[in-house]
Formats: C-alpha cells, sequence, structure tokens
C-alpha cells in the first residue's frame, strides 16, 4: 500500500530524534536494489518485453527502549515499466513485552504453516506477481495492519491475530502475464473488498507446544478467501462482472520434528467455505481438505535436498459437476502438486546454487526456477535465475503461464 513522503519523514523524525535526546537504543540499515526480469518466450499482452524493471531503496529503522520496541521498514521505488516512483511502507509496528505476553500493532508480515512456497495454515496475503516476476523472495509475502497477541501461560503458547482490513493476493497482471479468462469478452468489472467492519474482522489463532521433540501446532482462521471469485451479471450472456471474495473458516494443524535423518514436515487444513457449503453454488469454491508431507535432508556438506507433495481434496464434488456452467474447464476432485528444492553452497558459502521446481500430477503442468547467487562481499549480492512454465491446459495453474517464460536480474546493496 502506498504512503504519502510526508508520512515517512514523520515517522522518521518521530523515531529518531527522541532517540537521539533521551538515549533510545536505535538503528538505520537498509539496501539499494535493482530488479529486472525479461521475457524470453514472448511479448507481454500489452506488447512490453519486461515482466519488472525497478530500482528500490529500503530504510529499516528499530528503535527499542524496554519494554517497547518500534519496527518501521519502507521502500522507495521508481519501476520503469509504468514510467513513476511512489513510497511503500512494508512493515511499521510497535511491540510491548511483558513476562507472560507480547502485544505486536500496526502493519506486520506474519508467517504459519510449514510449506515451501504451499500455504494451508498460512493464510495471510501473498504477491505472486512478485514471485512469478523474479523478485526476491521476500516480497512474496505482504503486510496485514492489525494486531498480534502472543500468550504464553505455561505448556501450551498461543498467538491471536486480529486484523480488520482486509488485504487480498496479489496475482499477476494481465497487461504483463498471459492468463486464462473463462470470460475474455467482459471488459465491464468491479472488485468489492470485504467492508471494514466488526463482522468481517479477520481473525486467527494459533496454539503450539512440543510433543516428544516434535514442534506441535493447531490453526483456526475466521474471514475470506484472498482470491476473488467471479460473479457474471449472467452465465449465459454476461455484460458485467462482480469480483468478490467469499467467506472462509479454516481448521488445521501442523507437525514438524527430526526423522529419516531429514526434517518430517506434516500439515493438513479444513477449508470451510461458509457461504456454500454445500457445494451448490458454482461461482463459490467448494470446501476442501488440503495436506502437505514435507522432508529435508542434508545429503553432504552443503547440499540439501527438500521434497514435498501436496493436495486439495474437493467436497461435495457430484454437486460441482451437477452446476458447473457449460464451457467452464472443469476442476479435478483431487488436485496434487509435487516439489523439489536442491540447494549446494560453493566458495566458502558466498557461491550459492539453487533448482526449485513444481509439477502437478493431476494437471501435468509446472514451473522451473533455477537461481545462481554470488555474495561479492558481506554487502553486495547478486542472483540470476529464470522461471519456465509449460505443460497441461490452457486454464491450469502454470499452464497457463506458458507464455511467460523469464530471466531475471537482482543486485543488491545493504547498509
Amino acid at each position: 500500500m502506498p504512503i504519502k513522503p510526508s508520512i515517512i519523514a514523520c515517522l522518521l523524525i518521530f523515531i529518531v530524534a527522541p532517540g537521539i535526546a533521551y538515549g533510545i537504543d536505535t538503528s538505520v540499515h537498509g539496501f539499494l536494489q535493482g530488479d529486472y526480469s525479461l521475457d524470453t518466450a514472448s511479448r507481454n499482452p500489452d506488447g512490453g518485453n519486461f515482466k519488472w524493471a525497478e530500482e528500490r531503496l529500503q530504510l529499516k529503522i528499530d528503535a527499542s527502549q524496554e519494554p517497547f520496541h518500534l519496527m518501521v521498514k519502507t521502500d522507495a521505488f521508481y519501476k520503469h515499466i509504468d514510467s513513476k516512483g511512489d513510497l511503500e511502507l512494508r512493515e511499521g509496528y510497535v511491540d510491548y513485552t511483558a513476562s507472560t505476553w507480547d502485544l505486536r500493532a500496526g502493519r506486520q508480515i506474519i508467517t504459519w504453516g510449514l510449506g515451501d512456497l504451499l500455504f494451508i495454515n498460512d493464510v495471510f496475503p501473498k504477491d505472486y506477481e512478485a514471485f512469478f516476476s523474479g523478485r526476491p523472495l521476500e516480497y512474496l509475502k505482504k503486510g496485514v495492519d492489525g494486531a498480534k497477541v502472543g500468550l504464553y501461560p505455561g505448556p501450551v503458547s498461543l498467538e491471536l491475530v486480529i486484523i480488520p482490513f482486509f488485504e487480498p493476493n496479489r496475482f499477476p497482471d494481465p497487461k504483463r502475464f498471459h492468463l486464462f479468462d473463462p470470460m475474455p469478452g467482459v471488459t465491464d468489472r468491479n472488485k468489492v473488498k470485504p467492508a471494514t467492519s466488526l463482522e468481517n474482522t479477520e481473525v486467527a489463532v494459533r496454539a503450539y507446544r512440543d510433543v516428544a521433540g516434535f514442534d506441535a501446532s493447531f490453526y483456526f482462521y475466521r474471514g475470506f478467501f484472498r482470491q476473488p471469485s467471479q460473479f457474471p451479471d449472467s452465465l449465459t450472456a454476461p455484460t458485467r462482472i462482480t469480483l468478490s471474495y467469499p467467506e472462509l473458516n479454516v481448521y488445521g494443524a501442523s507437525l514438524q520434528g527430526r526423522a529419516l535423518d531429514g526434517v518430517l514436515s506434516l500439515e493438513g487444513g479444513y477449508y470451510d467455505s461458509r457461504q456454500d457449503r454445500k457445494g451448490i453454488d458454482p461461482l463459490i469454491p467448494n470446501s476442501q481438505t488440503r495436506f502437505l508431507i514435507g522432508y529435508q535432508r542434508q545429503l553432504w556438506e552443503d547440499f540439501t535436498v527438500g521434497l514435498q507433495y501436496y493436495g486439495e481434496y474437493m467436497n461435495n464434488y457430484l454437486s460441482y459437476e451437477k452446476n458447473l456452467p457449460a464451457g467452464f474447464p472443469k476442476e479435478k476432485r483431487l488436485h496434487q502438486l509435487t516439489s523439489v528444492r536442491l540447494t549446494q553452497f560453493l566458495m566458502n558459502q558466498t557461491l550459492r546454487l539453487s533448482f526449485f521446481a513444481f509439477f502437478g500430477p493431476s494437471d501435468r503442468d509446472y514451473l522451473l526456477n533455477p537461481e545462481v547467487k554470488y555474495n561479492f562481499t558481506d554487502s553486495i549480492w547478486s542472483a540470476l535465475g529464470a522461471n519456465v512454465f509449460g505443460g497441461g491446459k490452457p486454464w491450469t495453474q502454470f499452464g497457463q503461464l506458458s507464455k511467460d517464460d523469464n530471466v531475471y536480474l537482482q543486485v543488491r546493496y545493504e547498509f
């Protein structure tokens, strides 16, 4: 979410000036960064050749005086594709720490769950355009404006997250990515986010503890799907489409620990589609059971391999088939996805060779992501990589992006 320069200036003065005057422990860090992603398969739908091209300056300011801690992380950037610059508040929050509880209020990035680029109980917003464009992985996560309370009463620890302002996922821009659209002729589209109200406030809870050497967690979320559903004014001859976010509950659990000479991860979640629990409305996602099995192991010095198997099982599938409009692609009852991550460090860990791949056994589509990263010094590094999409039908997750292959370059100076 962009913010005005005056707000940034006020925040800097608010943090730094008291620190100088009253001896508050204050630090300033950041980086200068260039991100460039060039098409290799075809031009973008708008005729351009770049998925991403920008320079960015980030400042991170920490100020602490017990029991308070304040952190502001903001980016100033210039995007060559749009020929404009802007400011973005990545995070900005205040922490309060007591003996058996703590509080974080403000814009913050929250990460739950165990998946590597696969999310079940991590129900917080993502930026998939950043991921598919080859930006640094940290930009996959988006911040939320809310409060997180940690409670530590004894054998079980709790986290409570309250989010009054809904933040959707960000998906690739159709001007730069070739995306499947079941109703391409309808240009009159209106996106409606859940209104800010007490009833629409998102609530998430995580309870966790150690169980026989394994980290065990239980999760609950009450809010909305972060991917919008399309609601045309007519299924036979649509002229207008409203995009909105159906109501959702998630109940989940995860378990992670040492096993089989590596690290074993198990995660599951039930996605309760509150607006259509019987699966009658074809425009609202059916309830699903999602599960993940992951395994990571170091095979030799500085080389690790990570494997994942992920599934989404659709409930009330017969109702879904019966009510699916003519001409719409049909999803499978069980959608499967596998992944592999290979990582090798060389030259005293200054050179990293990595390869990540998704393959969908259900749709036979794939994403390949090789990358080479080199640290020239402790403060300067660069990464060169590629995103290769393909397989499956034109409407599948990665098959629709088969014309969007790209190579990317990241360069960063940290201070």
